[in-house]
C-alpha cells in the first residue's frame, strides 16, 4: 500500500483546506516544487496533487506548476486532479510528464469524456470521488448530488479507470483518522482499486486500515493519501510508508 503525501496548489502556494473549504486554507509553503522534494527525500514514491482554484473554476490554474514539479522530479510518480474538464486538460498534463489524471465533476457530470479519456489514455485515469453522509460532492465539494458512493462506482467497471480515490469530506483536513467503515465498505464493493483519503493523523489511522484492508472481499485498497498530518508532524511519511511496505510483503496489496 502506497502512502500518497497531497500538495493541494491555492494561488500558487502549497496549502491544505478543512473540509473543502477555500475559506480555511492552511498555508504551508511558497514553493511547492521544494515541498515536493522533500516528500520524494522522506520516500514518497507518489505524489498527489490538486489544483484547487482549477477545481472551483473548471479550468487550468495552477497547471505550469504542476508541470513544473513533474520535470523536476521525473522518478516521482504524480497524479493530478482539479479542473480537469476536457480531452485537451488531460493531453496537457500527460505531456508534462504527469503519470495519472484524476477526473472527478466531470465523471459525474460527463460520463463519455470519461470513457474517452480512459479509451485514449489507457490505465492513465483516475476517479476522484468525495462524498459526504455517502453522497458525491462536485464543483469542488460546492455542490452535493444525489448520487451515491456505491451507485457511482458501479458505473466505472467497464471504462477502464485504474483506481478510485475516496475522500470523506468530513473527515479531511480535520486530523480524527480515516472513516474506515465507509472506505472498506466502498472497496468491499469494487472492483476497482480504492486510494483512501480525508482524516489521516497519525499510523495507528493506517495500521487500523491495513488492518481492515484485510478483511476487505474487493479488489482492495492500494493506497492512501495524507496531507495535514505530514505537514504538521503528526506523521512520519518514511516510517508509515515502511510500515506499509512490510505488511505487503507479508500479506496482499502493494
Amino acid at each position: 500500500m502506497l502512502v500518497i503525501p497531497a500538495i493541494d496548489l491555492k494561488d500558487g502556494q502549497c496549502v491544505r483546506l478543512r473540509q473543502g473549504r477555500m475559506d480555511e486554507a492552511t498555508i504551508f509553503s511558497n514553493n511547492p516544487i521544494e515541498m515536493a522534494g522533500r516528500w520524494l527525500d522522506q520516500g514518497a514514491r507518489r505524489l498527489h496533487v490538486v489544483d484547487l482554484n482549477g477545481a472551483f473554476s473548471g479550468t487550468l490554474v495552477n497547471a505550469q506548476t504542476v508541470a513544473e514539479i513533474a520535470n523536476a522530479y521525473p522518478e516521482l510518480s504524480i497524479q493530478i486532479g482539479g479542473g480537469i474538464r476536457n480531452l485537451d486538460s488531460v493531453k496537457f498534463y500527460m505531456d508534462s510528464g504527469v503519470d495519472f489524471v484524476i477526473i472527478g465533476t466531470a465523471a459525474i457530470k460527463d460520463p463519455e469524456f470519461l470513457v474517452k479519456a480512459c479509451n485514449i489514455f489507457p490505465e492513465k485515469i483516475i476517479v476522484g470521488i468525495d462524498a459526504i453522509e455517502g453522497k458525491v460532492a462536485i464543483e469542488g465539494w460546492a455542490d452535493i448530488s444525489e448520487v451515491s458512493t456505491v451507485e457511482l462506482i458501479d458505473q466505472f467497471l467497464d471504462t477502464g479507470v485504474t483506481a478510485v480515490i475516496y475522500t470523506d469530506i468530513s473527515r479531511d483536513g480535520m486530523m480524527k483518522g480515516c472513516n474506515i467503515e465507509a472506505t472498506i465498505e466502498l472497496a468491499s464493493q469494487s472492483q476497482i482499486p480504492i486510494i483512501a483519503s480525508g482524516g489521516v493523523a497519525k499510523l495507528a489511522d493506517i495500521v487500523d486500515l491495513k488492518a481492515a484492508t484485510r478483511s476487505s472481499s474487493g479488489v482492495g485498497i492500494m493506497g492512501v493519501i495524507t496531507g495535514r498530518a505530514i505537514y504538521e508532524g503528526t506523521l512520519d511519511l518514511r516510517e508509515a510508508q515502511k510500515y506499509c511496505d512490510g505488511e505487503d510483503s507479508k500479506n496482499d496489496f502493494s
